[in-house]
C-alpha cells in the first residue's frame, strides 16, 4: 500500500467508522472481478490478437463505472480527482495492458475518464460522468479506435463544460499515426462534438506528431501531392497550429508551417513536364529545360516509378525515375533548382 493510499484509508476510517467495511469489501470484490476478467479474457487479445466480445467490454466497464459512480455519490474527498485516480490506478496495476486517467471538470460537475484496455487500443472508451446533488450518473460513453487521452478546456460563455479527447492509433511502420482530435461540449443532459479533425482531414487521417498545450494544438502531417510516395524521406510536410477562440467557441487555424516545400515544387514541375510531353507542347518543354539534345529518344509518355527520388546535395541534382508503358527500363530525369524554379538538367536511361 502506498503512503497516499494509507492516508486515504485512515481518513475513510475516521470519517465514517465501521460503516466503511462493506464499501471496502465491495471495492475489493470489484477489483478481484476485474483481475479475473483481465487474466481470462483480455489476455487473449494481447497474446493472440483475438478481440473479446462486446459483452466482456460491457462487463469490465460496468465495474469501472460502478467504482467511479460510488466515489462521486460519496462526495467530499472521495469524489476528488486524486481519490478516484488512486482507485483507478489499482485497476491499472491489476492489468498491465490498461491505462486509466480521470479528469474533474467543475463546470457542469463533470468527471471525464479515458480508458485504455489494451496496448493496441481495442475496446477503448472516454466516459463522462455527472454528479447532481447526491446522485451520480454516466452521461456518455464514447468509443473510438485507438488509445484515448483527455485534456481540460475552459467553459463556454454560457457556462457549459468542455474537454478535448484525442484518439491515437500506434505508429505505423513509416512513423505516422492515425489521429483524431475532438472538442466535446456539455449541453444540458448530453455532451456533443463541437469540433473535430475528422471534418478537416477525414476519418483516416495520419499525422507525424501532435501537441496540445493550454488552449492550442499543433498537428504535423504529410502533405499528399502528385509525386508523393509513402515512406520516402525529405518530402513535403505541413504543421498546422490551431488556437481556441472564446468568441467563436471553436479552434481556428492560426498558422501553417511548410517543411521540405522544395519537394512539392519539384514534382509540380515534373507533372508539367510529363503533361507537356504527352501533348507535344514545345513552349512548356523548352521553358522546363528540355532542349533538343535532351529531347532525343525521350518517350512521349512517361509514368513515375513508385521509388524514392535520389537527392545529390553537392550537385544540387534530384533524380526522378520514370518509365514508358511497356518498357521496364527506367529513365533518370535529373532536375536542378534555378532562379526560375526546377528545370530539367538531364535525361538518360538507368544503367
Amino acid at each position: 500500500m502506498t503512503r497516499r493510499t494509507f492516508a486515504f484509508a485512515l481518513l475513510l476510517w475516521f470519517v465514517i467508522g465501521l460503516s466503511s467495511v462493506p464499501v471496502r469489501a465491495a471495492e475489493i470484490d470489484r477489483l478481484e472481478h476485474f483481475r479475473q476478467l483481465a487474466a481470462s479474457r483480455l489476455a487473449t487479445l494481447e497474446l493472440w490478437g483475438a478481440d473479446p466480445s462486446a459483452e466482456v467490454f460491457r462487463e469490465i466497464y460496468t465495474l469501472l463505472d460502478d467504482e467511479i459512480l460510488e466515489s462521486l455519490e460519496a462526495g467530499g474527498v472521495f469524489a476528488s480527482e486524486g481519490f478516484i485516480q488512486e482507485r483507478l490506478d489499482a485497476f491499472s496495476e491489476a492489468w498491465g495492458g490498461s491505462a486509466f486517467r480521470v479528469l474533474n471538470i467543475p463546470t457542469g460537475n463533470l468527471t471525464v475518464g479515458s480508458f485504455q484496455l489494451s496496448t493496441g487500443g481495442w475496446g477503448s472508451s472516454v466516459r463522462v460522468y455527472r454528479r447532481v446533488g447526491h446522485r451520480a450518473e454516466l452521461l456518455a460513453a464514447i468509443h473510438r479506435a485507438g488509445i484515448p487521452s483527455v485534456s481540460p478546456m475552459p467553459p463556454t460563455r454560457a457556462g457549459h463544460g468542455q474537454f478535448v479527447a484525442v484518439w491515437m492509433d500506434p505508429a505505423s511502420t513509416r512513423g505516422t499515426l492515425t489521429l483524431r482530435i475532438e472538442l466535446w461540449r456539455q449541453e444540458g443532459e448530453r455532451v456533443r462534438t463541437a469540433w473535430s479533425t475528422i471534418d478537416l482531414f477525414g476519418p483516416d487521417f495520419s499525422a507525424i506528431a501532435y501537441e496540445i498545450r493550454d488552449q492550442e494544438l499543433a498537428i504535423r502531417y504529410e502533405a499528399r501531392y502528385p509525386g508523393w510516395k509513402p515512406g520516402c524521406e525529405g518530402q513535403t510536410e505541413q504543421e498546422d497550429h490551431y488556437r481556441y477562440v472564446p468568441a467563436s467557441e471553436t479552434f481556428i487555424l492560426t498558422q501553417r508551417e511548410i517543411y521540405n516545400g522544395w519537394h512539392r515544387e519539384l514534382h509540380a514541375a515534373v507533372e508539367r513536364l510529363l503533361a507537356a510531353l504527352r501533348q507535344g507542347d514545345q513552349l512548356v518543354l523548352s521553358a522546363l529545360g528540355l532542349i533538343p539534345e535532351l529531347r532525343r529518344g525521350l518517350p512521349t509518355r512517361l509514368e513515375l516509378e513508385p521509388i524514392c527520388d535520389i537527392r545529390d546535395v553537392p550537385s544540387q541534382i534530384v533524380i526522378v525515375s520514370a518509365t514508358a508503358p511497356g518498357d521496364p527500363r527506367p529513365w533518370a530525369l535529373r532536375f536542378r533548382y534555378t532562379r526560375d524554379g526546377w528545370r530539367l538538367a538531364g535525361a538518360e536511361r538507368f544503367p
